[in-house]
């Protein structure tokens, strides 16, 4: 499924082929949490913006609209009008970002909702169950999302029973995989590797997944706390035990710097609500650096956001006027400025993947990282 067409250093280019397309790699998801994009975004504006791959949440959409709802409707693709690739997680980070509403066993978690405060249990079964009902592409392994930093007895506790929840997700992956009813029997399952902050827990969980001969391999529970040079520190230090032949995901990250150095490291798959929530609160990404539309500096200005885009927002619209609509809190300003940085990201990655087709991603790389994390 996955091609690995060259490397420079340990930066990789591929292809990803699915069920539903073949994935250009390196590749940003572009994050619709409830099947949709905050903002005002539709799955025809996707297409615009170049995303190859939309993120779903399984947790939020068990709990609205419900996964037999989407299951009844022929599953996510079909529910949201999108014919390309749909990745889900597992519901494994709200264990860390609902803390105050959750309790862990062994079977799994029990949750309380945070819309209703309705009771929720998942577990390794749950999750793949309701991940096959929304009939994603790829589904994730259910694991639990750690917070850094972290005492090292609970984190290796926590490592080896994910370890074991992923026998139990594969094991109930591949019984859903073979039943009649099954909207889509191809569904993809990718392992998560945990570890905290410890060089030796993260080898070792990676080396443990590695074994079950997944579709794809992440690397979770980071920019959840520890500091940057630390997140890229465990890249480097788990990159050599993740399987050569298959893709390798860095999960919610992050900055456009965090995904050249990325990129640097080995990384092909990546993604973060951080365009799209940036965006609705006025700070956008450029090829000069961050910008922050709220600025006085802008309220007369007729230059498009970034003039070397061409996102729907840029080739129409200006600061001063995408400014005005944000500050009215006009909904098209927050759905211009998305569209903007969606298109930024994914336009980041185009040009990433060129530049390893030609060779010259060292010196990419060394331009844009300073340039990129610019404050205009």
């Amino acid at each position: 499924m996955f091609t690995l067409l060259k490397k420079e250093g340990r930066a990789r280019r591929g292809t990803f082929e699915t069920v539903h397309g073949t994935v250009q790699t390196p590749v940003f998801m572009n994050v619709g949490t409830s099947a949709a994009i905050k903002g005002g975004v539709s799955t025809r504006d996707l297409y615009d913006v170049g995303c190859q791959i939309e993120l779903s949440n399984t947790y939020h959409l068990h709990v609205r609209p419900g996964d037999d709802v989407i299951y009844d409707m022929g599953g996510i693709h079909k529910f949201f009008n999108w014919d390309r690739p749909v990745l889900t997680d597992s519901g494994g980070f709200q264990v860390f970002s609902l803390a105050g509403l959750r309790r862990i066993t062994e079977e799994g978690v029990h949750f309380a909702s945070h819309v209703d405060g309705k009771k929720i249990f998942m577990g390794p079964e749950e999750s793949m169950q309701i991940q096959s009902h929304i009939a994603s592409t790829i589904a994730m392994a259910f694991d639990e999302c750690i917070e850094n930093p972290a005492p090292y007895d609970y984190v290796r506790d926590s490592v080896a029973r994910t370890t074991r929840w992923l026998a139990r997700c594969k094991a109930e992956m591949a019984r859903l995989n073979g039943l009649p009813e099954t909207i889509n029997p191809h569904q993809l399952l990718f392992g998560i590797g945990q570890g905290g902050t410890y060089d030796d827990l993260r080898i070792d969980h990676m080396k443990a997944i590695a074994e079950y001969d997944l579709d794809g391999y992440a690397i979770g529970g980071l920019a959840v706390g520890e500091e940057t040079e630390v997140m890229y520190h465990i890249i480097e230090q788990v990159e050599p035990f993740m399987p050569a032949d298959k893709p390798r995901y860095l999960m919610g990250v992050g900055t456009p710097v965090n995904i050249l150095e990325g990129v640097y490291r080995g990384v092909d798959f990546f993604d973060c609500v951080m365009p799209s929530r940036n965006a609705r609160h006025g700070y956008m990404f450029t090829w000069k650096g961050t910008m922050n539309l709220n600025n006085n500096k802008y309220q007369r200005d007729p230059l498009p956001i970034d003039p070397d885009c061409t996102c729907p927002a840029c080739r129409y619209y200006s600061r001063g006027y995408i400014r005005h609509l944000l500050r009215a809190d006009e909904m098209l300003g927050m759905r211009l400025a998305v569209l903007h940085n969606l298109y930024f990201y994914n336009e980041l990655m185009a040009k990433i993947r060129e530049a390893l087709d030609e060779g010259r991603y060292e010196a990419f790389y060394r331009e844009f990282r300073t340039v990129l994390s610019e404050r205009i």
